[in-house]
């Protein structure tokens, strides 16, 4: 460890209080509201005034955080004990406007710039993927432009929606006009299903994306896959994120825009773990809508997601760690 860690950055001891007590925060992590202090930062951004079809994200943080008690500390196929190696708190949720995509954009990016300069590593729970900008905004702000690794059923690289610049189907798009991400280190991975027109994915490739569509996913396997990945992201700073319409809505049915044919939870859960010894500065995980979720499959989910990504930070070595 590069500092001794805080015993109250911990989650709540489930021996010793049920896992159904409490106030909901991701896994009982103590509410903070400062990153002061503190190594791997739960933030909420309630928002979906950016969707084009279903909506309801902005209840994806609270679904997930519901979900999230049912995690242990323990990441049994990382290998790594999370907060024995970081401390962590839940920092609650950005205070978004509904209706309202670029003050909302504003409020995010200035939220997340607070939890980036203290040092830690925010991971966030969405909200539509119409976020990405915000957040990749204030990552480019502390490390300059990184390496996008995108799971994804859809590129998210349209000029415009119904006439607008900012929604959740334009934001890589606008990330790579702004120059938040560098397309060389970027990939997106699970791209699948039905297209307006094949410039859906080439537009994307003539971006300078690495672009792996699904079925090549499944022809490579995940070890090459895997490898794929980190030769392309390599040893810069790097941003994850996962919507979770990457899964196969037979699995992740709460979304806004499912697509069939996607992976199953366990192939997800795998493909995170071949990312190890990346060096992730922040992640997030959008789309979830629990109006649409039976039996909250989707946000368990989406709640390991994060739990995975928390290891793959936390599993670094000190003296390569994004602080």
């Amino acid at each position: 460890m590069d500092h001794p860690i805080n015993p109250r950055l911990r989650p709540a001891d489930a021996l010793r209080t049920p896992r159904f007590s409490g106030v909901r925060t991701f896994m009982r992590l103590p509410h903070l509201e400062s990153a002061r202090g503190v190594d791997l930062a739960i933030v909420g951004v309630p928002f979906d005034t950016g969707a084009s079809f279903r909506v309801g994200a902005r209840f994806g943080p609270a679904a997930i955080r519901a979900a999230s008690v049912l995690l242990k500390p323990y990441a049994f196929e990382q290998g790594v004990d999370i907060f024995s190696r970081r401390g962590a708190a839940d920092l609650g949720d950005v205070a978004v406007v509904p209706g309202y995509i670029e003050e909302s954009f504003g409020r995010i990016t200035e939220g997340l710039s607070a939890v980036l300069n203290e040092g830690a590593v925010p991971f966030v729970l969405g909200g539509d993927h119409s976020i990405l900008l915000p957040e990749l905004r204030a990552v480019a702000r502390r490390h300059g432009p990184v390496g996008l690794l995108q799971f994804d059923s859809h590129t998210d690289t349209w000029d415009e929606f119904f006439g607008q610049k900012y929604n959740h189907g334009t934001v890589v798009r606008r990330a790579i006009e702004e120059e938040l991400i560098r397309p060389d280190r970027s990939i997106q991975v699970g791209i699948r299903g039905s297209l307006y027109a094949p410039a859906d994915v080439d537009d994307a490739r003539a971006l300078g994306l690495d672009v792996a569509p699904m079925m090549d996913a499944r022809r490579l396997g995940l070890p090459a896959l895997g490898r794929r990945i980190r030769d392309r992201l390599s040893d810069g700073p790097a941003f994850l994120s996962f919507d979770i319409d990457f899964i196969d809505p037979a699995y992740a049915p709460g979304t806004g825009t499912p697509q069939v044919g996607g992976p199953a939870s366990w192939e997800a859960l795998a493909l995170l773990q071949e990312c190890s010894g990346l060096r992730f500065v922040a992640c997030d995980v959008v789309e979830v809508i629990p109006a649409y979720d039976p039996s909250e499959i989707t946000a368990l989910a989406a709640a390991q997601v994060v739990h995975e990504c928390l290891a793959l930070v936390a599993g670094r070595a000190p003296e390569n760690n994004v602080k």
